[in-house]
């Protein structure tokens, strides 16, 4: 029997770092791009922590700052931030929302751990998510006035204080807040003081409808592969928080959109045809913020974060919760900032001495981090003593 890897395109570990490096524009960053273009070609910003996709946005674009981030979010409306992947905030491209609608709206519904009383039931379901939609029509509400108009739409039982989070009881319809952003109904306006608002896509994208769930499921799956290929259907599915299951299923129904390839003896998919090297193996220094989509998307684990970058730098298995020292594609310590003012202080713990031009190429990683967040950086090489991010 002829063994299949054998017969494989082949691609090594710095192939595939000097890949991922490339289409992530970490390699070199895009000139004359817009945030929503780097957005796009990370498949989403994670944005729970707002400054770190500003960080993660302005490393792939040459000189935008959070300024630009930010009036791409809410001026120019080609960001769009709403839940994405995994249920978790994210900047996603205006141009793109259908695409990510139709594919997140089509996702096997997830397990719900809470006792039977306190759960939805699909019709209350159902119900909830167009209540949502009509209240946001042609507003911008906060969480209460939120809970307000739900309850009105549908009655008392969806305000009902019964869903345990964050040491409070939050209402019962909340439980489908996810799922209403992830059929088109809900994403996040601008903030209304320190309160979050809450609005309606289609007001910024009039006509705004999910892209038909197979052809959206396939677009993603494409896009996913481009940036974050060689990969598995696991690995897909972990990174949607689906089941495994069901992200083989999707992949088999691929077949011939996709193919396999040979990574140091183990097999993944690409997008057909796209099975060759970077153009330049995997270089330089990188300061990735919490929870940036290279930590969070690349996988195997293992490779990513080789010897004690793991012990130091995942929680309990997951990425995100550290900003990372980058150093030719794999992580190699950590780091954290603390702004006073204008002053932006920033402490990197590597966890093997730095070359000359590592060191070299470590300043200029601060002075552009500093850039980004328009402050006066300052570095610190020690150790970084506050703890991950929830």
């Amino acid at each position: 029997m002829t063994n299949r890897s054998s017969v494989l395109p082949r691609l090594s570990w710095p192939d595939v770092w000097g890949r991922r490096l490339d289409r992530h524009a970490l390699s070199t960053p895009v000139r004359d791009g817009k945030p929503a273009d780097a957005v796009a070609a990370m498949c989403g910003a994670h944005a729970q922590v707002l400054s770190a996709a500003e960080v993660s946005i302005g490393l792939r674009v040459a000189g935008a700052t959070r300024s630009d981030i930010r009036d791409a979010l809410w001026n120019e409306r080609s960001l769009v931030k709403t839940f994405g992947p995994r249920g978790t905030v994210h900047l996603l491209p205006a141009r793109d929302l259908p695409l990510w609608a139709g594919a997140l709206g089509a996702l096997p519904p997830s397990p719900n751990s809470m006792s039977a009383d306190v759960r939805l039931t699909p019709d209350q379901t159902d119900e909830v998510v167009a209540a949502i939609a009509e209240a946001l029509a042609d507003a911008e509400l906060t969480i209460d006035e939120l809970t307000a108009e739900v309850a009105a739409r549908t009655g008392p039982w969806a305000a009902d204080p019964v869903m345990p989070a964050f040491g409070a009881m939050w209402p019962r319809w909340r439980q489908a807040m996810h799922l209403a952003a992830h059929r088109g109904a809900l994403c996040f306006g601008p903030n209304r003081g320190r309160k979050v608002t809450y609005t309606s896509p289609q007001r910024s994208l009039p006509g705004f409808q999910p892209a038909p769930a197979p052809d959206a499921l396939a677009g993603l799956v494409r896009r996913y592969l481009h940036a974050y290929g060689p990969a598995t259907p696991q690995q897909f599915a972990q990174w949607l928080a689906a089941p495994r299951r069901w992200a083989t299923q999707l992949f088999d129904s691929l077949t011939g959109e996709l193919q396999q390839i040979d990574v140091a003896g183990s097999v993944a998919w690409v997008p057909a045809g796209d099975t060759a090297p970077a153009p330049v193996p995997p270089h330089g220094v990188r300061l990735l913020p919490y929870f940036d989509a290279y930590t969070v998307g690349c996988h195997p684990r293992e490779q990513l974060f080789p010897g004690a970058a793991a012990r130091r730098a995942l929680s309990g298995g997951q990425a995100g919760n550290f900003p990372v020292l980058l150093i030719d594609g794999t992580v190699a310590g950590i780091w954290h900032y603390h702004r006073s003012g204008r002053k932006v202080n920033i402490t990197v713990e590597p966890l093997t001495p730095l070359t000359v031009a590592e060191r070299r190429d470590l300043d200029d990683q601060v002075e552009r981090i500093g850039e980004i967040l328009e402050g006066r950086p300052q570095l610190t090489i020690g150790a970084v003593t506050i703890g991950g991010h929830a």
